[in-house]
């Protein structure tokens, strides 16, 4: 297992990186997310087995008993293992998350109770200056599991993407190179998205926020042409893998392979 690294990745957003070689070709990274405010966020917590890596990385940037917030994009354990693990060194944090996830997993699974958010919700991070806040955006099964959603932090205009636009390798920490043929390959590797016609339209209304960074779970942010490489893996989600609206959906003889993985 390589070290952890901390990039800043736009304004006071930090990216805490660890790459395990093992996984995929290239090595496959596994990122979490601070947000250096007056109530600081961090934005994925990693598997228990990270746990004292992403601490320490956190202590790089701020006291990690500063936590205020705590958010992850679905209940997987590379999201979210080591929730109860910052609960416990940071008193004050609190997991913030979708009503759904709230309601299906997380009131029991938390040592504190969380603070459950509705599509559209806005959680204010406070601070002087350039005041922070997040957006909370519901994405249900994109890429899976019933309580996807996300973050968009307004200020900047960062969109934490959870586990779209995966890539493998350890490439840079952040790239405006185009990261639609790497997105591609990852999704041909582990096929993780649930195929089906809601993910051509989220990723739509994700590209709607004209973000300008997207701060990616797995493989190098990007800080090109956001709103664009969304709406394009809308595209090959449509063309390529058969994630059409019910009314285009290709007879099954006709379907692409791979589509209904």
């Amino acid at each position: 297992m390589n070290d952890t690294k901390v990039d800043q990745i736009a304004d006071r957003i930090y990216r805490i990186s660890t790459c395990i070689p093992e996984i995929a070709p290239g090595g496959f990274t596994f990122n979490q997310f601070l947000v250096d405010a007056e109530e600081p966020l961090l934005y994925h917590t990693g598997m228990r087995q990270l746990f004292p890596l992403v601490r320490e990385a956190v202590e790089r940037v701020l006291p990690v008993e500063r936590l205020r917030w705590i958010a992850f994009a679905h209940v997987e354990a590379d999201e979210c293992g080591a929730v109860n693990d910052f609960l416990e060194v940071a008193p004050q944090a609190q997991v913030a998350h979708g009503a759904m996830g709230v309601m299906l997993s997380l009131n029991d699974m938390l040592n504190r109770p969380p603070r459950a958010l509705a599509d559209g919700d806005v959680l204010d991070l406070g601070g002087a200056g350039l005041r922070r806040s997040v957006l909370e955006v519901a994405t249900p099964h994109v890429p899976h599991n019933w309580e996807s959603h996300v973050f968009f932090e307004q200020a900047t205009r960062t969109l934490f993407c959870g586990d779209l636009c995966t890539q493998l390798g350890d490439g840079a920490a952040v790239t405006d190179q185009d990261l639609l043929e790497g997105a591609i390959a990852a999704e041909e590797m582990f096929w993780q998205t649930s195929m089906g016609p809601a993910i051509p339209a989220a990723y739509r209304r994700l590209a709607d926020l004209e973000p300008t960074t997207l701060a990616v779970m797995h493989g190098s942010s990007y800080n090109g042409d956001c709103a664009k490489l969304l709406r394009d893996l809308a595209g090959v989600y449509e063309s390529r893998f058969g994630c059409r609206p019910a009314a285009q959906a290709l007879p099954a003889h006709e379907a692409p392979v791979g589509a209904g993985r």
